[in-house]
């Protein structure tokens, strides 16, 4: 964890505020409880939609569950949550 000058981040006001709780002390600020959900940082999130997509697309146009799972690579009953999601 990185130390910074209280003056060099936060406004004269505020920091007048937090001088008057905490002079002197060491303050530890945790960041916001906003987490991303999975897959958002690496994109891992969009390509599996986009594949998810894909798959429901080619079963409308006919292909076969036990098709689509050879070309996927993924079991039968994995497409079929795909598909009835």
């Amino acid at each position: 964890m990185k130390y910074r000058k209280a003056s060099d981040v936060l406004p004269e006001k505020l920091l007048r505020k937090v001088q008057k709780y905490a002079a002197g002390e060491t303050l530890y600020i945790p960041k916001d409880n906003v987490r991303k959900k999975w897959g958002e940082n690496t994109g891992a999130r969009e390509y599996f939609q986009e594949r998810n997509e894909e798959i429901r697309q080619k079963y409308l146009q006919k292909r076969s569950i036990e098709h689509l799972a050879d070309e996927y690579c993924l079991s039968v009953e994995t497409i079929r949550k795909i598909i009835f999601k």
